[in-house]
């Protein structure tokens, strides 16, 4: 009889350091596609100046998009729609434009779409002047579009989301949230449950390390949902502190929200007194890898039970 229960308690010893493993396993599994070397690559060649600022319509932005297609192929995303490849071409303004799409299908609920973006264009080069010319970009938004391929890296790995995933990087949103806005009239919006947009999370926000604010945030329960699978991460989501600066409107989730959809944008800036904001000192010397990378990894854990189904933000009206 001792000898039984001697066996059973080693069976349960066994079970239990079994189980603690797999938990360790699971709890680090966060990290996979979200490494600070992978967000380091995708910010410093994006804001890069061989990509000339990136703005519509230029061929700066076309090897961005390039890069960005590359990435989602490597990945393995697949495409949207009926698109032949991850573009999604219009005209607009005299230009030939184009998202970049790519698309991780769901499992159970896979006709639920979950929407994960940032834009990749930026200001261009300056016309005239002499000495640095180029509007790199690097905060605004090449920090999150390397949010958007680090989080379609996360996602493709970890292969449980039970939505379907839409990752886009949007073109010319600095011309007025334009490829966002055709986007929207390409998509039926009831079959979107979120939006996450990603903007400007380059530099520690006025809350302090390990911390974002989130636009909107009144106008649906989306962030109270991030905030709970926060808890215990060591990570806090706020309010967006600078409403006096309209954020929620100057964003490409504004385009989706005006659809009902309950899309916020995630960002750490200090727009207040930011020195580089729409300057050309916007380079990736300026910014933290450390504090993208920490914010990516709040993001996934963050928007985990929306990707997974289990709960479902309330709709903005507008």
């Amino acid at each position: 009889m001792i000898k039984l229960k001697l066996l059973i308690v080693l069976l349960l010893s066994v079970g239990i350091s079994c189980a603690q493993k797999a938990k360790t396993i699971d709890t680090n599994e966060v990290l996979i596609g979200i490494d600070s070397l992978i967000v380091k690559k995708h910010l410093y060649t994006l804001a890069s100046d061989e990509m000339e600022g990136r703005k519509a319509g230029t061929p700066g932005i076309e090897k961005a998009a390039q890069y960005i297609e590359s990435e989602f192929e490597r990945i393995g995303l697949d495409k949207f729609q009926d698109l032949k490849t991850y573009r999604q071409s219009f005209e607009e303004k005299e230009l030939n434009l184009f998202n970049i799409i790519g698309v991780l299908e769901g499992k159970s609920k896979k006709d639920e779409y979950v929407l994960v973006s940032a834009h990749y264009d930026h200001l261009g080069v300056k016309e005239n002047g002499s000495g640095d010319v180029i509007y790199n970009g690097a905060d605004d938004d090449a920090s999150g579009v390397a949010a958007v391929l680090a989080l379609a890296e996360y996602f493709k790995n970890r292969n449980s989301n039970e939505r379907t995933i839409i990752f886009v990087t949007f073109t010319a949103e600095e011309m007025g949230v334009v490829g966002s806005t055709y986007f929207g009239k390409q998509i039926e919006p009831d079959n979107f449950v979120a939006g996450i947009n990603i903007e400007m999370i380059g530099k520690e926000s006025k809350f302090g390390p390990k911390t974002a604010w989130l636009t909107g945030f009144e106008r649906s329960d989306f962030g109270t949902i991030i905030q709970k699978n926060l808890i215990n991460t060591g990570y806090t989501l706020h309010p967006d502190p600078y409403k006096a600066y309209q954020l929620f409107y100057r964003s490409d989730n504004a385009a989706m929200a005006k659809l009902g959809i309950p899309a916020h944008t995630f960002s750490t800036g200090p727009i207040d007194n930011d020195p580089h904001y729409h300057k050309v000192s916007d380079e990736a010397t300026t910014l933290s890898v450390s504090t993208i990378t920490e914010t990516i990894k709040a993001i996934a854990r963050g928007t985990e039970s929306i990707i997974s189904g289990e709960d479902t933000p309330t709709r903005i009206e507008d």
